[in-house]
């Protein structure tokens, strides 16, 4: 079931992002960044701040009690920003990621916005593919990567964002 996320969820959302994204849990994955970054990819005063503003939503996917999948979708002027797309890692290849992203397309179409955008690093080219394969195109813009103590840079080529889109 997909549902919005609450503040009472941002335990659970902190643990289940962290261990998508970095760490050895997320090597359980094909998503993974730990070959990529160290450190955090979230922590629950952002996921808090998050929630609050309300041009964002997160959407949980749980089943049972567990949420084990999640998205962030920010409404900005004319399109919907989509980022941290999270699956539980053993859970990646069984359809949840998909049926995340199309109800990312129903909040957008609900927002009557025009299109979906994100930001996803260059060299992940796996994940670049599958989200060429589910509709959207390089859009040719790309950004640096941001340096902070957050997000530690381990990687030997150089990263930056390449910018994503989808028309709705």
């Amino acid at each position: 079931m997909i549902t919005k996320a609450t503040l009472q969820d941002i335990p659970a959302l902190n643990i289940l992002i962290n261990s998508a994204y970095r760490g050895e849990t997320s090597k359980k994955g094909w998503t993974t960044e730990a070959n990529l970054l160290e450190g955090k990819r979230t922590n629950e005063d952002e996921l808090t701040e998050t929630i609050l503003d309300p041009k964002n939503t997160i959407l949980k996917y749980t089943e049972g009690n567990q949420i084990i999948g999640s998205v962030l979708l920010v409404e900005k002027e004319h399109q919907l920003y989509l980022g941290m797309l999270t699956v539980s890692p053993q859970l990646q290849n069984s359809g949840i990621g998909k049926k995340m992203l199309a109800e990312a397309e129903n909040h957008a179409k609900y927002l009557e916005l025009s299109s979906i955008i994100m930001t996803v690093i260059s060299v992940r080219e796996e994940l670049i593919a599958w989200y060429k394969r589910h509709g959207y195109i390089d859009t040719g813009k790309r950004e640096a990567f941001p340096v902070s103590d957050i997000h530690v840079t381990i990687s030997e080529k150089p990263l930056e964002f390449i910018y994503l889109e989808k028309k709705i």
